[in-house]
């Protein structure tokens, strides 16, 4: 769960006629990742696609044009692969011969569109001059100046002799000019002056009124065409979008096939592949492949240890998610950020829980939570059929679960303090008492300094001091087990004494540091520089550290004895970081708090009153406030707690250098029985 599916490396080799069946059945196999082969050897190139590869190519991008353009969905489920073939093989290309000729006829309606109300414009400006568009353009002996100006009515005062040598027509902002040629430097002057933007006489004969009855008929046409072009889009998605996003998979796969070729090395008479497999599949590929082969040979990838990584470059096997099902939505956060590297510890298992918990502990509210859900089940029926939309949706509805959860122990619901609530009184009466008396007073208290630990547990209230620190513990807990990973990490790959140096260093100065601060918190009898041996406990992580930047990270001793004290001061940085989960909690309190104080008992007062239009007015501020905190209780939160997460943790051991894993032919999702 917390590692990549473990690989096998495979070396195949055969006569250059089996290369076509070697490839698909790879493809079959479903879980080869061939390694495109670099052509850096003598005598053996780059093989080259199988003749089909071009009509199946040419095909697929029909496919692909449409597919980008219609709104196609598949909530049937897979499509027979026999039934694809006969789709394709039949009537299927020329079903998207005809939706690509509608899509272009709309294309060129919109161009035309486009095109016309540019023309609708210009003649709607120049219309009021009333003259005709051949005497503005085609009279050769004649230079026509038009021009759109705030100033129209200065124009005869600035023109001022040039007035009798030119003609000049003057309508609302509008200024027509015909002169000759000689004239044509001191009108451009003039036109300058008066700030006339120049407008380009479009083509034509006769009066712009009516051109502009014509343009405005031709747009009417336009859109009458793409309404008929949308009515017949629709009805051919209703129709063909799950046999055209199968038909789309199919040809994928085919033409990944076909031109599987190009990974392969190839002589005259021979072929050769490297691939990756997944070692539990190693059995059925050996006795699939060995049939289109004469050489093949399957190892399990072991790493090479030690820290000289620079003398030779280890050739990683591709990355697999092998989490669990319930946590499989979080390689999308995994993913934002680079897969893990092979043989390291996959963080995806711990994001699915950790994130919704941080994005809970900030927004912390239950109505919004409520909202949230709400919103992900909508966005689930629109876009479960996706398989980016259902993990999406997953994702939020943890989101708002968290939320919902912190939002009850905390007695807020959109911004009010509910525990005093008829209906939820009994409840709170009987949580209070739970854990008044059974955690004060404990060790949460007398060794945490944590005073306000019975619930509910009011943040912006009397328990903010006890928020403050909950973060700060809560950056220590989660920065300590990304450094407990980095340390397995290193350990894995370079050995204990590396682990140590560059890993464990970080672990003695933050758990000395913490419990050293912890203690003149809870303490008075102990002051902030004292010796203690959690101050040993940072003085020897430091220079463990200094050591470690020298020899291993390759700073050199000057390098790691400046870099050492300023990257603990680094690390008290990502811990501090982690009170934005109490400041943007508390603030997104505050903000519902004002909107609820301004709008809601602004309303009930004003309702009471009898002072009904400030009651409407004290409704929709209540209901804008409403909207905007929980926008921003989507948003910020949402930022904040990635950033802990992809900044602050993973950034102390995740290597994102990981390659995908990408079996020859794809992974089917709307085809079944290749």
């Amino acid at each position: 769960m917390l590692s990549a599916v473990e690989m096998s490396r495979l070396t195949m080799a055969g006569s250059q006629s089996e290369l076509d069946d070697a490839l698909r059945l790879c493809a079959d196999l479903g879980n080869v990742h061939i390694t495109p082969y670099s052509g850096d050897t003598d005598g053996i190139s780059v093989g080259t696609p199988h003749p089909d590869a071009d009509s199946v190519s040419s095909l697929l991008s029909k496919v692909r044009s449409a597919r980008s353009v219609l709104n196609c969905a598949n909530k049937d489920g897979p499509v027979s692969a026999k039934a694809v073939k006969q789709a394709i093989s039949g009537n299927f290309p020329k079903k998207i011969d005809t939706i690509s000729e509608t899509i272009v006829k709309k294309n060129e309606a919109v161009a035309e569109i486009t095109r016309l109300e540019e023309r609708v414009s210009i003649l709607s400006t120049i219309n009021p001059l009333n003259i005709p568009l051949e005497l503005m353009t085609e009279i050769s002996s004649l230079d026509v100046y038009v021009g759109e100006t705030p100033k129209a009515n200065k124009a005869t005062q600035v023109f001022g002799e040039l007035v009798d040598r030119i003609e000049m027509h003057i309508a609302g902002n509008v200024i027509a000019v015909a002169c000759q040629g000689k004239e044509a430097a001191e009108v451009q002057m003039a036109m300058g002056e008066l700030g006339a933007k120049s407008i380009q006489i479009p083509s034509g004969k006769g009066k712009p009124s009516k051109l502009l009855e014509e343009a405005e008929k031709d747009i009417k046409i336009s859109n009458k065409t793409i309404s008929e072009c949308d009515s017949k889009m629709e009805t051919w998605i209703s129709n063909n979008q799950r046999m055209l996003l199968a038909v789309q998979e199919h040809l994928e796969r085919e033409s990944e096939i076909l031109t599987g070729h190009t990974l392969c090395a190839t002589s005259a008479h021979a072929y050769a592949l490297e691939a990756w497999v997944p070692t539990s599949a190693a059995d059925e590929a050996r006795s699939v492949l060995s049939k289109v082969c004469s050489h093949l040979k399957i190892e399990k990838f072991v790493e090479e240890h030690g820290h000289d990584d620079h003398h030779h470059e280890t050739e990683y096997p591709p990355f697999e998610y092998n989490t669990a099902q319930a946590t499989r939505h979080a390689s999308l956060l995994t993913n934002l950020v680079g897969r893990p590297k092979y043989g390291t510890i996959d963080p995806t298992s711990m994001l699915a829980i950790t994130f919704p918990i941080f994005y809970g502990l900030i927004l912390g509210d239950a109505g919004y939570g409520l909202v949230i859900m709400m919103l992900a089940m909508f966005l689930k029926s629109k876009m479960g059929h996706d398989p980016v939309g259902a993990i999406g949706a997953r994702i939020l509805m943890n989101m708002g679960i968290a939320t919902f959860i912190v939002g009850v122990l905390t007695a807020e619901a959109f911004g009010f303090i509910i525990e005093d609530w008829a209906l939820l009184a009994p409840f709170y009466e009987s949580l209070y008492n739970a854990t008044h008396h059974t955690l004060t007073g404990t060790v949460f208290e007398e060794l945490f300094g944590l005073s306000h630990t019975y619930l509910p547990f009011h943040r912006a209230g009397g328990a903010l001091q006890d928020y403050i620190l909950l973060s700060i513990y809560l950056g220590c807990a989660h920065l300590l087990l990304g450094f407990i990973i980095g340390f397995i990490n290193v350990f894995r790959a370079h050995g204990p004494v590396a682990a140590f140096f560059e890993k464990g260093s970080w672990i003695l100065i933050l758990v000395g540091g913490s419990a050293h601060i912890l203690r003149f918190i809870t303490d008075e009898r102990y002051g902030t520089f004292e010796g203690s041996l959690w101050s040993m406990m940072v003085v020897v992580g430091v220079i463990c550290l200094i050591y470690g930047l020298a020899v291993y990270e390759g700073f050199g001793w000057l390098g790691g004895i400046i870099m050492g004290p300023i990257e603990t001061f680094g690390l008290l940085a990502n811990t501090l970081s982690y009170l934005r989960v109490m400041a943007v909690g508390v603030a997104g309190v505050k903000i519902a708090e004002v909107g609820n104080e301004m709008g809601f008992h602004g309303m009930a007062d004003a309702f009471s009153s009898g002072d009904y239009l400030v009651a409407v007015f004290c409704l929709l501020i209540w209901i804008g406030v409403q909207v905007f905190a929980l926008a921003l209780g989507l948003l910020s939160p949402s930022i904040h707690a990635v950033r802990l997460h992809f900044v602050e943790w993973m950034g102390k051991f995740h290597d994102g250098s990981g390659q995908e894993f990408t079996p020859l032919g794809g992974r089917p999702l709307h085809v079944e029985g290749h």
